[in-house]
């Protein structure tokens, strides 16, 4: 009987673990400064990280707006040409794509890139609308996410 319970408990543990996605996209929007009246501690530490360091209230304007955290995993292709390339879509552009791009360094397998429309980028040209995400390597979309709104 004990042996049963090894083997299943062993199967439950395995069947947790996988490989990690390839590419993973964390949304946040930081819309007003004071974390006082916020009810998740989740929200209001990544709040207070955002506005970390900022002291004048222009300071913490000037980081009010969406931010875009582009988690990637990929052990097969290090040593090549590989690039994220953040596109969108934002409310007073009309339907022009804007475009971001980050080069990875050759030698890593994983990491974390971070995309922002903040300050007066945010509040000239609107919130983001619609965007897709695509990581590349030597010039060839691998894997991609987008948002529902994204054509």
């Amino acid at each position: 009987m004990k042996f049963l319970a090894a083997i299943a408990l062993c199967l439950a543990f395995a069947s947790c673990s996988g490989t990690p996605e390839l590419l993973t996209v964390k949304q946040f929007t930081l819309r007003d400064q004071n974390s006082d009246a916020v009810d998740d501690p989740f929200v209001q530490n990544e709040k207070l990280g955002l506005l970390y360091g900022a002291v004048s209230l222009e300071e913490r304007k000037d980081r009010l707006g969406q931010y875009y955290k582009v988690l990637w995993h990929d052990p097969t292709t290090a040593g090549s040409n590989r690039e994220i390339i953040f596109r969108y879509q934002q409310g007073g552009s009309g339907s022009r794509i804007k475009e971001m791009r980050r080069t990875i360094p050759s030698e890593l397998v994983e990491g974390k890139e971070e995309f922002s429309i903040i300050g007066d980028n945010y509040f000239e040209n609107g919130r983001i609308l619609a965007w897709k995400i695509d990581f590349t390597v030597n010039g060839k979309t691998i894997a991609s996410k987008q948002s529902y709104l994204w054509e």
